[in-house]
């Protein structure tokens, strides 16, 4: 027994380093009956066991033998905990090493694949700067082409349209004329030659004094620039004004732009036939109706026919805000001038 390092008197007799004599004198009386030889003939065995039982059995109740065995096992114990502190120690640090190793090779893998990603990309890249510089020359390519076979084609360009271009003034009495004291019923009155566009409207309504000594009453002269969307309809009603039968007797219409002159365009579209003759010229001819005022504008083509000139889509938004402001100021200059 004592030879035997490997056999625990403790184990053996299924007792803890605690345990007085009587738990040890009881422990040995029932493994005994157990393994007894006597009680297991056909155990060859047995005899080992017993004996084995026995001599743990007498070194436990043995005081110097116990101690020695118990200190012993204390050093025993002592160096199983150093040994497992030092494997923990040992697997932290080998599992330290692997955590490192494979953030190592994660850290190269993501920043290949980053290289890769910026490769692609700066490919990619120079692949459709290539494509845009193709994309340009051939614009710039078709845009000279373009410009080429128009001069050869057109002699005469049309040319652009003014921010007044669409843009009629009138001047009437608001006196006589009460019913014209807001955009709404501009464009009402308006509405038979054409679309205004009516946010742009500029309305101003001054009150004078009358001339008359014999009278006191004061007189009210309305003053407006009212943007038409086709230059065919502000033409149309300008041919119209103070004409009584296209309802505006006393209604002065004149462009608003240009000191009063017809714009570029207007003369331009005249002389391809694209709007009615000069007002010279439409004296010259024989009227159909009483007033050649009338005939003038059912010669107006719709903007939209006129190659080219799709003048529908021009809703004048360069004068929403500042141009308003700037055609108001102009207003109260001229008036000012007037008067």
């Amino acid at each position: 027994m004592s030879d035997d390092p490997e056999i625990n008197p403790y184990e053996l007799l299924g007792l803890s380093t605690d345990a007085t004599d009587q738990d040890i004198r009881t422990a040995y009386r029932k493994l005994s009956l157990k393994v007894h030889p006597d009680r297991n003939r056909n155990n060859p065995e047995a005899g080992r066991k017993f004996h084995e039982l026995t001599q743990a059995y007498e070194l436990l109740l043995d005081p110097l033998r116990r101690m020695a065995l118990d200190a012993k096992q204390r050093l025993k114990e002592a160096q199983q905990r150093r040994y497992a502190a030092a494997n923990d120690k040992r697997k932290r640090m080998l599992d330290e090493l692997e955590q490192r190793e494979r953030e190592l090779k994660k850290t190269k893998a993501e920043q290949q694949k980053k290289k890769q990603e910026i490769h692609r990309e700066n490919e990619a890249l120079m692949e459709q700067g290539r494509r845009l510089r193709e994309q340009k020359e051939k614009e710039l390519q078709q845009r000279e082409e373009d410009a080429r076979k128009a001069a050869e084609s057109l002699a005469d360009e049309p040319p652009s349209l003014g921010p007044l271009d669409t843009t009629v003034r009138l001047k009437y009495s608001a006196t006589a004329l009460p019913h014209l004291t807001n955009p709404e019923s501009l464009a009402t009155l308006l509405q038979p030659f054409g679309n205004t566009d009516k946010d742009s409207i500029v309305l101003s309504i001054k009150t004078k004094a009358s001339k008359k000594k014999a009278s006191s009453k004061e007189v009210k002269h309305g003053t407006a620039l009212v943007p038409f969307k086709r230059i065919g309809d502000a033409f149309a009603a300008i041919c119209a004004s103070g004409v009584k039968e296209r309802g505006l007797e006393g209604v002065q219409i004149s462009w608003a732009g240009n000191s009063g002159e017809e714009p570029e365009l207007v003369a331009w579209l005249k002389r391809h036939g694209k709007l009615g003759a000069s007002s010279e010229a439409a004296k010259e001819q024989k009227p159909s109706t009483s007033n050649p005022a009338l005939d003038t504008p059912s010669s107006v083509p719709a903007p939209g026919s006129i190659p080219g000139l799709d003048y529908e889509s021009l809703t004048l938004m360069k004068m929403r805000e500042a141009e308003r402001a700037r055609l108001e100021r102009e207003i109260l200059e001229q008036e000012a001038a007037e008067g």
